[in-house]
């Protein structure tokens, strides 16, 4: 999104530099910011470009595009910002952005083979990108919006850029006419895949995770399209929805062969997943990984399997179908399931297919292939919703384009004023609540009045959007214990928790597994057990997995690394009463193993 693209290159980040102090003289009135650049600038901007390199053109289109925004020409405004972020992006040193751009990588948590293994070049972001591509891009502003909509710090920009250009070069005719897909491929295909995607219930050896040459599935798709097999017009798709086909981990082989083979209609897609033989024989053996053998969509369906092969063979024959799917795993009452989520052809994302109701599952984990990291509940949600299309939200965009620009220019007041009217005219802009805070706290606000805007937005995303109610409430507790109303934060922890049990009893388990590892990290020993057993009487009656995975596995082996081995068989004898764990059941054979490591 724009905030973390700003973060990225545009001056938030801890040591990037400053805007470049040369400037191209390029008599750019105030009357003219009154309306979105015209052809003739923008040939006189690539011009200026040309001779005197990117970094010139930056501080004056950043001028333009803030008196167009302070004139409220917010449209015009708009478009000079990204021509700005252009300039700004292709100007970068990759050996400013690469160091950049792999802490935002160490910050997030991910860590894998293959990832974060970029060495910079001594030129600049936009040094490859030819002038073809270059003038193609500036020139086009839906493409523009939705490319710095998209993009986020975690996104290896060199790679996006030469993706872009590679596909530019092959074909700029269908490029043009299949751009959002150009941007879906460039966006997944950035960075390689962890070696747990798609799920980790099967090796290496059978299914290589590698994705392939993009030309390959582009070349594909946009055949497939051009033929009427695809179930959705892939023109009328964008980015954020599109990135959701091109992560296939399927061989174009293997999607092939399902587009001949299993004839689903779109609004019979789950068929897919139940064409799929379930395996009781692997559950009894409790064999939960692929037996061996090449993990093919044809062996699957000839071998069957259990729930990860069902939803994995229904999400890659979604995708051959140019159907934008997403792959689910869970944790219900008695034992793990996963299943999976698709766009319909009313354009609602259905995400419970092969999901089922009397376990009652939990909302499941799903990867974004962006990022490679889960997608939240509320991204999910706002997928579903697809609010980002209004023309509200547009305009809440453009305020907080020009919230971040403010931020990072060192004006916290004109931050907030823009972050609040990003936010007035659409509630769920996350980002501009984000902002709102940051701005507030430049400004010193006191404590107690950022409270009063952390509640405010907590109130924005309710009643739809319990993690986001619960990430703002959390914000109040650390701000009031921060003051020093230390019992009074622990009392508001408490009661969110009991509000979020019997409505969403996954947040209410993490709400609880906070207060638990708070206790662990302050209080002494005894005081941890009473905590244990405060939590587990108060959610774990008729608890599952979740409680399990939680609270108990790690309670246990906490007491187990400080030698309470006795104490921690207790504990996990306790939980199983409490949770009126079931013989037979998943859950029921995790406790046992956990005892026994517990007896070693």
């Amino acid at each position: 999104m724009t905030l973390v693209v700003a973060l990225a290159w545009l001056g938030l980040a801890a040591g990037a530099p400053p805007l470049p102090a040369q400037d191209a003289d390029m008599g750019i009135t105030e009357a003219e910011t009154r309306n979105p650049p015209t052809p003739g600038r923008l040939h006189a901007v690539e011009e200026a470009a040309a001779g005197a390199g990117w970094g010139s053109v930056v501080l004056p289109l950043r001028t333009a595009a803030l008196q167009a925004f302070a004139q409220q020409r917010f449209i015009a405004a708009d478009a000079w910002f990204h021509l700005y972020s252009w300039a700004a992006l292709f100007s970068m040193p990759e050996k400013l952005y690469v160091p950049a751009w792999t802490a935002s990588v160490g910050r997030s948590g991910l860590q894998y083979p293959g990832l974060g293994e970029y060495s910079p070049s001594d030129g600049l972001l936009g040094a490859d990108v030819s002038p073809a591509m270059q003038t193609w891009l500036v020139e086009n502003a839906a493409f523009s919006e939705e490319f710095f909509s998209n993009l986020n710090e975690l996104d290896y920009v060199p790679r996006v850029l030469a993706t872009l250009e590679g596909l530019h070069r092959r074909n700029p005719d269908k490029f043009a006419r299949y751009s959002s897909l150009c941007l879906a491929i460039a966006l997944v295909y950035d960075v390689p895949p962890p070696p747990t995607w798609p799920h980790y219930q099967v090796s290496q050896e059978s299914l290589p995770r590698k994705l392939p040459n993009p030309a390959e599935p582009f070349e594909w798709l946009t055949r497939e399209d051009a033929l009427g097999h695809t179930f959705h017009h892939l023109t009328r798709l964008r980015a954020g929805e599109l990135k959701f086909v091109v992560d296939m981990a399927a061989p174009l082989p293997e999607l092939q062969w399902s587009v001949a083979t299993v004839h689903c209609q779109l609004d019979q897609l789950e068929d897919a997943y139940n064409m799929i033989a379930y395996r009781k024989d692997r559950i009894a053996a409790n064999q939960m990984t692929w037996p061996g053998g090449p993990y093919t969509l044809q062996a699957i369906l000839s071998q069957g399997g259990i729930c990860v092969d069902q939803a994995y063979f229904a999400t890659e024959v979604g995708k051959a179908r140019g159907v934008p799917t997403l792959f689910f795993a869970g944790s219900g009452q008695d034992g793990r399931h996963a299943w999976f989520g698709y766009l319909d052809g009313t354009g609602k994302w259905r995400l419970d297919a092969g999901r089922y109701a009397e376990q009652r599952l939990v909302t499941g984990a799903a990867l974004d292939p962006q990022t490679w990291r889960p997608i939240s509940d509320h991204e999910l949600q706002f997928l579903s919703e697809r609010f980002r299309a209004l023309p509200s939200f547009a305009e809440s965009r453009v305020q907080l384009e020009f919230a971040i620009d403010f931020l990072r220019a060192g004006n916290g007041m004109l931050a907030a004023k823009a972050a609040r009217s990003a936010v007035n005219f659409e509630r769920r802009n996350l980002d501009a609540w984000q902002i709102l805070l940051e701005a507030n706290s430049r400004q010193g606000l006191s404590a107690a009045a950022q409270e009063g805007v952390m509640k405010e937005a907590a109130l924005a995303f309710m009643p739809n959007y319990p993690d986001l109610v619960l990430y703002f409430e959390n914000l109040v507790c650390n701000s009031l214990r921060g003051r020093g109303e230390r019992s009074l934060a622990e009392y508001e922890e408490r009661g969110i928790a009991e509000r979020l049990k019997g409505h969403r009893d996954d947040l209410a388990v993490m709400q609880a597994g906070s207060i638990l590892a708070r206790s662990l990290a302050l209080d002494p020993v005894a005081q941890q057990i009473a905590t244990y057993n405060a939590i587990l009487a108060q959610f774990g009656h008729g608890a599952g997995t979740t409680f399990f995975d939680q609270i108990v596995l790690g309670f246990a082996e906490h007491l187990s690394g400080l030698h309470m081995k006795a104490q921690a068989r207790e504990a996990v004898e306790r939980a199983r009463e409490v949770l009126e764990v079931q013989p037979g059941t998943q859950i029921s054979g995790e406790f046992d193993k956990l005892l026994e490591r517990l007896h070693d």
